[in-house]
């Protein structure tokens, strides 16, 4: 029988990319996987991100914007931080924890009209989608 192994994504406010990679993680990671997110601050969940995600029939409204604590580094195997100021800012991790950092831009600060704004949420979290898929079939021993 297998470990249950724990994903952390980490971001700033856990409002929007981070929220996104836990939607598709808890989708796609079976069992073997507690899927966890957190920011620096907790910014609460934007409308966007979960209007962005509902589009692909994954509901987010249910997840909490939540602030990183230490107890959430100790349990997590895998982390991956989804932006710049995560990287710099996110607390020194335990060794035995697989770290990834994904440069994503973030859709929250796009601007223009609302279809360009719901357009940056898209292709955010699109890239997200393959990278969570990616993340989870390379961390697969069995793939």
């Amino acid at each position: 029988m297998s470990k249950t192994r724990t994903l952390l994504f980490l971001c700033t406010g856990n409002s929007c990319r981070s929220q996104m990679a836990e939607g598709y993680a808890r989708q796609m990671a079976g069992n073997d996987w507690r899927v966890l997110s957190a920011g620096i601050e907790a910014h609460g969940q934007n409308p966007r991100a979960i209007a962005a995600m509902q589009e692909d029939g994954v509901d987010i409204s249910d997840q909490q914007s939540t602030v990183l604590t230490e107890a959430m580094l100790a349990e997590a195997d895998v982390l991956v931080t989804v932006c710049g100021h995560a990287d710099e800012h996110c607390p020194v991790v335990p060794g035995s924890v697989v770290k990834h950092h994904w440069p994503l831009p973030d859709p929250a600060r796009a601007e223009g009209s609302e279809e360009e704004i719901a357009s940056a949420f898209r292709e955010v979290r699109d890239e997200i989608k393959g990278r969570v898929r990616k993340l989870l079939a390379d961390a697969d021993p069995a793939s």
